[in-house]
Formats: C-alpha cells, sequence, structure tokens
C-alpha cells in the first residue's frame, strides 16, 4: 500500500479498487488495511457507528447489511472524480 489511509479520499479509493477487482481475499485485506487506518475514525463517524463496531466487522470480514451500505455511501461520496448530485 503506498499512500497511507489517512483521509476518507484514500479509504474511498483503496476500497474501490479493491471492490472492484473482485477479489475475495484483496477485499479481506482491504477491509483490514481500513480498520487499522489513521481515518479509520473518521469512516466510523462518516458511516454513523461506534469505531469499535466498525473495527471488529472490517476486521472480521463481516460487516452487516446496514454497515456495508453506510460504507459504501461514504465511498461513493468521498471518491474523486465521482460528483453524484
Amino acid at each position: 500500500m503506498a499512500d497511507p489511509l489517512d483521509t476518507l479520499e484514500a479509504i474511498a479509493v483503496h476500497l474501490a479498487d479493491a471492490f472492484e477487482s473482485g477479489d475475495p481475499d484483496a477485499i479481506k485485506k482491504a477491509l483490514s488495511d481500513v480498520a487499522v487506518s489513521p481515518a479509520a475514525a473518521e469512516l466510523a463517524a462518516a458511516a454513523g457507528f461506534p469505531r469499535q463496531q466498525l473495527n471488529d466487522a472490517l476486521l472480521n470480514g463481516e460487516l452487516p447489511l446496514d454497515m456495508t451500505l453506510a460504507i459504501m455511501k461514504v465511498i461513493d461520496l468521498y471518491l474523486p472524480g465521482t460528483h453524484h448530485h
């Protein structure tokens, strides 16, 4: 991982790349990268979940649907070059 995941933009790009790869191992690694990243607390706040709950789910690779959808919404908002109105 070249860039530190210290912004929501960096997290969005990292997760979007992993999801696009369609590789379950890459996705699981990306989720655990995010769990221990400097911006994990920001992601938790943006997604509306307690950080510990988010971290546990990311590290287990077991995200409940509501959390997954909230994270996808954050990715959508912070992914550079995607502006939805």
